[in-house]
C-alpha cells in the first residue's frame, strides 16, 4: 500500500508551515518531515530542517511550499530527488498540473491542493486535483491530508473557483468580521468589546453550522422572527441582493485572477 512516510517541505512559508503545524498537532511523527527554507523559518526542534536541497535522498512526497513565482526558480533544484517513487504536492496558486508536469516529468504523480490557514487547527477545507496516482496514491494522499481539514477531490478546471472560495474566503471571512466589528463601534460600542463579540458572534454560527443538519440558509430563517430585530436586518442585507451581488463579484475577481496567474505560469 502506498504510504507518504517521508515528506520534504520545500519552503515553510505561512501556508506550508500551517500545514506541519497540523500534522503535528494531529500527532504525526516530526521525523517524518524535512524542511528545505533558506529563510530558516523557526520550526521545533524534533524537525529536521536544511538550508539548501539534500543530495542523493529520496522521499515519499514532497510539498512545494514557495511562492509561485518562484516556481522556475526552485524547480530544478527539487527535481533531482522528485524521482518515480515521490509524488510531487503543490499549493502553488495557479501552477497546473500539465505546468508541474513539465518541471517534474519524473515524478511519480502530481498533486494540486489548496487548503487555508485552517489547516494548522485541522480545520481548512481542500481542493485536490491530480495526475498520474493511481488509486494508492490518491488514497494516501487524502490520508496525509485529512488531518488538516476537509479533502475534496475536484477536476482541475473547478480550482479558480475553489481556490477563490476556500482559499482566499478566509480573508473574507476576516473582512466580514472586522467591518461588523467596526460599525458597531460607529454605532457606539466600545471598539475592544465590538471586536470581541463580532469575533464570538461568528465562531459561535460558524460551529453551529458546521454541526447542524441544517443549511445556513435555514438557520438563518430559524433565528429570524417575523418582525423582529433579526429579520429588519436580515431584510437590509437582502435588499436588491446587495450582499450576494458584492460576494459575487468578490468570488469573480479572486477567479478570474486565479486564472491569469495560471496562464503567467505557462
Amino acid at each position: 500500500m502506498t504510504t507518504f512516510d517521508s515528506v520534504l517541505i520545500v519552503g515553510c512559508g505561512n501556508m506550508a508551515g500551517a500545514m506541519l503545524q497540523g500534522w503535528l498537532a494531529a500527532g504525526f511523527d516530526p521525523a517524518r518531515f524535512t524542511v528545505v527554507d533558506p529563510a530558516d523559518p523557526e520550526l521545533p526542534p524534533e524537525v529536521r530542517s536544511l538550508p539548501a536541497m539534500p543530495e542523493g535522498e529520496r522521499f515519499d512526497a514532497i510539498l512545494l511550499g514557495v511562492k509561485p513565482q518562484l516556481l522556475g526558480e526552485v524547480a530544478p533544484q527539487v527535481e533531482p530527488v522528485a524521482g518515480s517513487d515521490a509524488v510531487v504536492i503543490s499549493i502553488l496558486a495557479g501552477a497546473e498540473l500539465e505546468v508541474l508536469a513539465k518541471h517534474f516529468p519524473r515524478a511519480g504523480g502530481i498533486l494540486r491542493v489548496m487548503p487555508n490557514l485552517a489547516a494548522a487547527l485541522g480545520k481548512s477545507p481542500m481542493a485536490l486535483a491530480g495526475s498520474g496516482l493511481d488509486e494508492g496514491a490518491r488514497k494516501a494522499a487524502t490520508q496525509l491530508l485529512a488531518p488538516l481539514g476537509t479533502p475534496e477531490w475536484i477536476a482541475e478546471e473547478e480550482f479558480h473557483l475553489v481556490t477563490a472560495l476556500a482559499g482566499s474566503g478566509p480573508a473574507f471571512v476576516y473582512r466580514f468580521i472586522d467591518a461588523l466589528a467596526a460599525v458597531a463601534s460607529d454605532l457606539g460600542l466600545a471598539t475592544d468589546q465590538a471586536g470581541r463579540l463580532a469575533v464570538a458572534t461568528v465562531e459561535g454560527a460558524s460551529a453551529l453550522a458546521a454541526m447542524s443538519p441544517h443549511d445556513p440558509g435555514e438557520l438563518a430563517r430559524r433565528v429570524a422572527s417575523p418582525g423582529g430585530t433579526t429579520q429588519a436586518g436580515l431584510d437590509a442585507l437582502d435588499e436588491g441582493e446587495a450582499l450576494r451581488k458584492l460576494l459575487e463579484k468578490t468570488l469573480r475577481a479572486a477567479r478570474d485572477r486565479s486564472a491569469e496567474m495560471a496562464e503567467e505560469a505557462r
